[in-house]
């Protein structure tokens, strides 16, 4: 589902990944850890398109990204790559249910089907009455749980969160947790999280570390 081939970025005279190479299969659910500067939410954001790498391939769900213009990418992003951000990144003038349904209206999709989907996730969230309220009238438990079905909008290949349960406290942590596990249970989603959580990163298919630009284990 995920190969990244000899992966090189460097920021200025930093080189943060250093040929890196890795392959996730489909419906695996895999972590990657390693100390602050190691690279690892560089990685995530060159896997994600959100950053594109000075050197090496990346190819998502048989597609490889180098080759897609600007415009093409950022549509292949939104059809089929979802992003869970430790902050959440709702946007505040709208409602739980309105945050999920955008990334279906951007990728042009009819609005009574992202309504219905948007719906249906509201529900796997167990957040159905919180459908109209917005992000500031939710916990930060319920954010994220929104941020999780908005990712999820487009039924993407892959889901992709950077330490998306580092700003909560333990019981919305572990709630966060099950959920990425029920996903590949009843779903077969493909997921990589970044996290300094070493419970969690226990727990997942494959534990990928960093170190220095390049995977110390796995």
């Amino acid at each position: 589902m995920i190969r990244v081939t000899d992966i090189h970025k460097r920021f200025g005279e930093l080189e943060v990944l250093k040929g890196l190479s890795l392959e996730v299969a489909r419906g695996e659910l895999v972590s990657i850890v390693g100390a602050s500067g190691a690279g690892k939410t560089t990685l995530l954001q060159i896997m994600g398109t959100l950053s594109r790498p000075d050197a090496g391939r990346v190819e998502i769900d048989g597609v490889e990204t180098s080759r897609l213009n600007d415009n093409a990418l950022a549509r292949f992003r939104n059809r089929r790559i979802g992003f869970v951000f430790q902050f959440h990144h709702l946007l505040p003038e709208f409602t739980a249910f309105e945050n999920i349904c955008i990334p279906g209206l951007i990728a042009g999709r009819r609005r009574a089907e992202v309504e219905a989907r948007a719906a249906m996730l509201l529900e796997r969230m167990n957040l159905a009455e919180r459908r109209d309220h917005k992000p500031a009238q939710l916990s930060g438990g319920e954010q994220q749980r929104i941020a999780i079905a908005r990712a999820l909008m487009n039924e993407p290949a892959v889901l992709l969160a950077d330490e998306p349960s580092g700003n909560l406290d333990s019981r919305n942590r572990e709630e966060i947790h099950r959920l990425f596990f029920e996903l590949r249970e009843q779903t077969g989603q493909t997921t990589v999280i970044v996290t300094h959580d070493e419970s969690l990163a226990a727990r997942t298919d494959r534990c990928i570390r960093l170190s220095d630009g390049l995977i110390a284990a796995q």
